[in-house]
């Protein structure tokens, strides 16, 4: 990441940290943001599996209309588990884009990857015959995921316990590991830098992080990135509800998904994959791109606090997002709209509310929604669709809203849009996620300015 003159003020420091690691970031002289079109990062291409649909521009209508896709999940007996519900994904049809053997074989983790990131792909100009144009050593795929194929793990295991090493349907290794952005390079060709980021619930924007700084030290020209996640088999919600950080409204769960509610008891499942297409603006420009958004910059910290729960006083947050716009080039004056993590657990919304007051000064300036009260928590891949959520924002200047918001938390003092979108001009957005282990991330996007 880009570096630039800072000055470390210290902060009284919780118990757990010393008074020289509990630092804040702030900036000694005003920030510039990066002028070499060979090291701008700008946004071409976005693909999307929902729970709202598979189609860009159709999802965010739909958030737009706070169109609740919260259902009882109806993929295997919920009897015996202690959550019901979910943003689970129907209908989904994977053989138009993968080839029927192929589509048999693999996860729902490597469909909703293969399917989003070609969909980014066409939405950036960048079908089979142009893609032939680029140079595909210098052409990436980075996107991570938390579970890997679990359905594929799920299904061997119990195929292993009935029948033992002899009955196995498919060959299980490469399928159950994070292969998802390997099967994606395989399908399109591209081989410059190829893995997976796995961090907890932040890992979308570590992987747009890392696919930035790919471009910025000139290693490559395009990177393919985000998130996935299928976690809906019922150990994989049988565990997640395990933590007491998963709601159990099973008697309202279309008002379970509540950020900022007092009343809310914890965050809805859900599953998808969201893609971004990031180039240098220097090769998007070379090949006539249509450019979206521009990236600014980003950041990754850790709480080092508990392996579920945040840093009560949100410090680790507030120093992540303050090390964001330092490495986006931005002053905090210049961002007025966050797409907040906002998962509707006990702890998280509190800690994340403190890190933005204690951030932004005059929060009566910001509006502040989250995605995750409409299509809950796709944990992976939560980023990558909410960062889709906030260039959509950018580029139309709709926000969605935040709905199911009844008794608001007294410590909320910014703008949550709730209940109803509205209109309204982003200057530069952050997307914050946030993931157990402490893991935190911020991304910075803004209107591409020339």
């Amino acid at each position: 990441m880009h570096k630039k003159s800072l000055t470390i003020i210290v902060n009284k420091a919780p118990p757990h940290v010393t008074k020289e690691h509990h630092r804040v970031l702030a900036f000694h002289t005003a920030p510039t943001r990066e002028k070499d079109s060979r090291k701008r990062v700008v946004i071409t291409g976005m693909g999307v599996v929902s729970v709202l649909g598979n189609d860009v521009d159709i999802f965010h209508q739909r958030l737009l209309a706070g169109e609740n896709g919260i259902t009882l999940i109806d993929k295997f007996d919920t009897s015996n588990l202690p959550t019901t519900f979910g943003g689970q994904i129907r209908d989904f049809c994977s053989n138009v884009y993968i080839e029927g053997k192929n589509d048999q074989r693999v996860d729902d983790s490597h469909r909703y990857c293969i399917i989003a990131g070609r969909k980014a792909l066409e939405d950036a100009g960048l079908g089979v015959c142009e893609r032939s144009k680029i140079d595909k050593e210098r052409a990436g795929v980075l996107v991570g995921t938390g579970f890997g194929g679990l359905s594929s793990y799920s299904d061997t295991v119990e195929s292993f316990i009935e029948s033992g090493c002899r009955k196995r349907k498919y060959v299980f290794s490469p399928y159950v590991i994070n292969t998802a952005p390997a099967l994606l390079a395989i399908d399109i060709g591209f081989m410059g830098p190829n893995y997976a980021i796995s961090a907890a619930c932040a890992t979308s924007n570590y992987c747009l992080c890392a696919a930035a700084n790919h471009i910025r030290e000139g290693e490559a020209d395009l990177m393919i990135s985000g998130g996935v996640e299928a976690s809906f088999v019922p150990f994989g919600v049988a565990s997640l509800a395990a933590t007491t950080a998963v709601s159990r409204r099973n008697h309202d769960h279309q008002t379970a998904s509540r950020p900022w509610d007092k009343d809310r008891d914890g965050f809805v499942i859900g599953e998808g994959a969201g893609v971004l297409i990031m180039e240098s603006l220097e090769h998007a420009m070379r090949r006539d791109a249509p450019i979206l958004a521009e990236y600014l910059g980003g950041a990754a910290n850790c709480d080092a606090y508990h392996i579920t729960n945040p840093q009560p006083d949100g410090f680790g947050v507030s120093s992540c997002i303050q090390s964001s716009l330092l490495d986006a080039g931005v002053s905090i004056e210049e961002v007025n709209y966050i797409n907040a993590h906002a998962t509707s657990t006990v702890a998280g919304d509190v800690a994340e509310a403190k890190a933005i007051n204690n951030v932004f000064k005059n929060t009566k300036e910001l509006k502040v929604n989250a995605t995750k009260s409409i299509i809950g928590h796709c944990l992976a891949a939560a980023g990558s669709i909410e960062a889709i959520a906030t260039i959509k924002a950018i580029q139309t200047g709709w926000l969605h809203p935040t709905i199911n918001q009844f008794n608001l938390e007294p410590q909320v003092e910014f703008d949550t849009v709730a209940i109803t979108k509205q209109q309204y001009e982003i200057n530069v957005a952050i997307s914050n996620s946030f993931g157990f282990g402490g893991h935190n991330s911020v991304v910075a996007f803004s209107a591409f300015k020339g």
